[in-house]
């Protein structure tokens, strides 16, 4: 059996810094990872450190990335198996849910013809709101994977439903046939 490559999608969310451990995690189960990540996650992690981590560059742009000559969104989606969006905000999956392409991240998800997973996690009221609801219901109808975001203490010092799932949980689904 070949091995298994998976894309990480890292978005601008505090809960970045939990991708990282997801990242090192897939690649000790011996999984090909590539990260790409948007501009608002580069305020929250570095780039040096998921390229440490997976051992590739990370893409960070939608063209001009000489990494990827074709663009990351024809490159990636040609040779992945899994796409896994963690954490994915509310922007995100309103992108997503909408078919809008205006950054890296948003341009490879529309590319990618495979399995499709989100971790969101974002506020609990953020969570609850019906727009958010509605997106991720139509990611369902689309054949996404949501992996629910789990209750306890958000980053905004409250406690509620909002906070992505343990880099364990994820990794345990995506490696799941």
């Amino acid at each position: 059996m070949s091995q298994l490559r998976v894309i990480v999608g890292v978005t601008g969310g505090i809960a970045a810094f939990k991708s990282a451990a997801l990242v090192s995690q897939l690649v000790q189960a011996d999984v090909d990872v590539r990260v790409v990540m948007t501009a608002a996650a580069s305020r929250f992690i570095g780039e040096a450190t998921f390229a440490a981590l997976s051992g590739h560059p990370v893409a960070t742009r939608a063209v001009d990335d000489a990494n990827y000559p074709l663009g990351p969104h024809i490159e990636l989606a040609d040779i992945a198996d899994v796409m896994c969006v963690a954490p994915a905000t509310a922007n995100f999956l309103a992108k997503a849910a909408h078919g809008v392409a205006d950054d890296v991240l948003a341009t490879l998800y529309l590319a990618f013809p495979k399995r499709v997973l989100v971790a969101p996690a974002m506020n609990s009221q953020m969570w609850a709101h019906p727009a958010v609801q509605r997106n991720v219901a139509q990611l369902q109808s689309d054949g996404v994977q949501i992996i629910a975001p789990e209750e306890g203490w958000l980053s905004c010092r409250r406690e509620g439903t909002g906070r992505m799932a343990s880099p364990e949980s994820i990794c345990q689904l995506i490696l799941e046939p």
